[in-house]
């Protein structure tokens, strides 16, 4: 039985910005960060997505985010046979990765398949209220929880 560690990430709200978007902006903008960070400890990540229109604003972010240093990604379908490093998709994975990055509002149901899952809470409350009922489901299928602030560095 492999042991998953889920890391809660807590978004900070940012008081200037309070569009919807804006709220979206930051836990994609965390996600990159989070993609870079296992992509440099050479870990393979599988970045799930509501839905392809999420998945490709992803795809833009990682080519531009960090601008000097670039992180080998692709959507699903694109790109070689078992990926890039960090491959994107609103759909289940085809290969197996050890990190889970979870943009959706729900546990996917092929969690236990990763070893590591990132997810986050954003300050929006329903959206909290959300991330607090996949905090209870990682606990159920017996995953490690935990969270911390996210730091944008």
């Amino acid at each position: 039985m492999m042991n998953t560690q889920v890391m809660f990430y807590i978004l900070e709200q940012d008081t200037q910005s309070e569009s919807n978007k804006d709220k979206q902006h930051l836990s994609l903008l965390h996600s990159c960060f989070q993609a870079a960070h296992f992509y440099r400890q050479n870990q393979r990540v599988f970045v799930y997505c509501q839905d392809q229109e999420h998945a490709h604003q992803i795809d833009e972010m990682l080519w531009s985010f960090e601008p000097d240093s670039f992180v080998p990604h692709n959507l699903a379908s694109e790109g070689p046979k078992n990926g890039a490093a960090v491959e994107i998709s609103w759909q289940a994975p085809t290969n197996r990765r050890p990190v889970l990055i979870n943009l959706t509002s729900t546990v996917p149901n092929f969690a236990h398949q990763f070893s590591q899952i990132v997810d986050f809470v954003p300050s929006d409350e329903q959206l909290k209220q959300n991330a607090r009922e996949r905090f209870k489901a990682y606990r159920q299928l017996g995953f490690q929880v935990d969270n911390q602030p996210a730091s944008s560095t």
